[in-house]
């Protein structure tokens, strides 16, 4: 008989979890099991992303059903999940007139780390996230970016098992963005922390999660691999650049039976039964004199599951 294999305990497990606040009903029966790793759970504002997290912190009761964080009932372990779990929240929450360095030795120490332990670990933190030239400056001055680097860092100070961050990427320019998701990826993937990052920027916990919970109105409308949700359409997309290439390639394709339908600046060419298609796409650009940029499949996206679901309702 070969060896057991171990089953891989849920991170956040919640039986039919409801949060009514009367007029809103935030959570609407959610049973959902995430696992280690990155998660990203996304949904338009509203779907009840922000609720489900601080109900998951004990910060606000359900109205019903259960769930557990790390194997702690929310019910009645709140300080036992609120120890293991480091949070970032969405709104500005950050005292002007202190230093990003004694702002996370404060909630270290809060966390249980004594206090010269909580300054090193303070200090290790503020670097793996960027500001160990700026830590000792007053937050009241610190840019967004900056702002959300020091919330960050005080969520991982106390060593958590798992991060829930909220809207992390919110009101920053592209560049602090795309540094911000490096960092989320780093704490998942190289720190071996479970996250769980909410957006409701769908493209970018394409990027980042291993995972995708897409919720709707407080309910889930699905939950899957990553890779799950950016299976191939059967359409290629072409790319072509040259003087007045796009209607040369779709004319020159239209008049050798492939039928093109332009997307913005592409075409798209459903490839369903022609194994030789890339060889005729490659073929007739360079008979065209054409510059072939882009030849791929196309992928589904998170923002087509809305759009099912739209569809379905709709009928």
């Amino acid at each position: 008989m070969g060896p057991r294999l171990a089953r891989v305990v849920p991170v956040v497990h919640t039986e039919r979890l409801t949060k009514d606040y009367g007029p809103v009903l935030a959570l609407d029966s959610l049973t959902l099991d995430i696992g280690p790793g990155i998660t990203g759970l996304v949904g338009a504002n509203g779907a009840g992303k922000s609720t489900l997290i601080k109900v998951l912190l004990g910060l606000v009761p359900a109205t019903g059903g259960r769930a557990e964080v790390l194997g702690h009932d929310i019910g009645s372990d709140g300080a036992a999940i609120r120890a293991a779990v480091g949070y970032l929240p969405e709104h500005d929450c950050l005292p002007p007139d202190v230093s990003a360095s004694d702002f996370v030795v404060h909630l270290a120490t809060m966390s249980g780390l004594p206090r010269v332990a909580a300054r090193e670990r303070a200090a290790e933190v503020l670097r793996h996230v960027g500001l160990a030239e700026e830590r000792y400056r007053p937050m009241g001055g610190y840019s967004t970016g900056m702002k959300q680097k020091a919330k960050l860092a005080q969520a991982l100070a106390h060593d958590p098992s798992l991060v829930l961050l909220d809207e992390p990427t919110n009101g920053l320019d592209p560049a602090a963005r795309d540094e911000m998701l490096g960092l989320v990826q780093r704490i998942g993937r190289d720190f071996g922390i479970a996250v769980i990052v909410t957006s409701h920027l769908l493209g970018e916990l394409e990027r980042v999660s291993d995972h995708v919970v897409v919720l709707d109105g407080g309910r889930l409308l699905r939950a899957s691999r990553t890779d799950d949700f950016l299976d191939a359409t059967g359409v290629l997309i072409v790319e072509v650049i040259g003087q007045d290439a796009q209607q040369r390639m779709a004319d020159a394709l239209t008049g050798v039976g492939v039928m093109t339908i332009p997307r913005g600046s592409v075409l798209t060419v459903d490839a369903a039964g022609s194994p030789d298609l890339h060889d005729l796409i490659r073929d007739t650009a360079t008979d065209l004199g054409v510059g072939l940029v882009r030849l791929h499949a196309d992928h589904r996206r998170i923002e087509d599951v809305f759009a099912d679901a739209e569809e379905t309702s709709d009928g």
